[in-house]
């Protein structure tokens, strides 16, 4: 993701100017949207809401300094057997 570049227009750039909060905002936005997506039964804008939060969530992430990497190992550790 573009966190840092030449590009002032940069979507990413942006969010991370204005800081962790509005990044934090925009997920829960994002998670909203999904959620009132999944209610109904058209696929396409459900997908098209859960890429949106995809993207703002990876770029939390990022701005906490972590990778998606990170949550599937947690994921994964939590199903190996005791």
């Amino acid at each position: 993701m573009r966190r840092t570049g030449n590009d002032e227009k940069s979507y990413v750039r942006q969010l991370f100017k204005k800081g962790i909060n509005k990044i934090a905002q925009k997920v829960g936005e994002e998670a909203v949207e999904v959620v009132i997506e999944a209610k109904d039964d058209n696929k396409e804008l459900f997908l098209n809401e859960a890429a949106d939060l995809l993207f703002h969530y990876l770029v939390l992430l990022q701005a906490k300094d972590f990778k998606l990497e990170d949550v599937i190992t947690i994921l994964k550790q939590r199903h190996q057997p005791a």
